[in-house]
């Protein structure tokens, strides 16, 4: 189980992310206008470098629901390897079934 301090720094990066969402896609939408004076540009790129650094998509680590284990993350289900594994044996996972021949 990783530490507690690692799962709620990912999520604070959730929070953030969902929260300058729309700013920051309004600002970077302004930096790719071919339109844009340089002041515009210029401005839009001091704006976007004010915002929190934890608030990029790029800095949240996919993490497991359920153990929160940074690895071997099955994006599809929400939960690491050895969780889906746990859950496919048991039964919990609708349609997954383990493979015989």
């Amino acid at each position: 189980m990783p530490k507690t301090s690692a799962i709620e720094r990912n999520k604070k990066r959730v929070r953030l992310s969902e929260k300058f969402k729309a700013k920051r896609a309004e600002l970077k939408a302004l930096l790719v206008n071919p339109k844009a004076t340089d002041e515009e540009f210029f401005a839009a790129q001091k704006s976007l470098q004010k915002l929190p650094r934890n608030s990029s998509k790029t800095r949240i680590r996919n993490r497991c629901s359920l153990s929160g284990r940074p690895r071997g993350y099955i994006g599809h289900f929400g939960v690491s390897r050895i969780t889906f594994r746990e859950l496919a044996l048991a039964g919990k996972i609708p349609g997954v079934i383990k493979s015989s021949w």
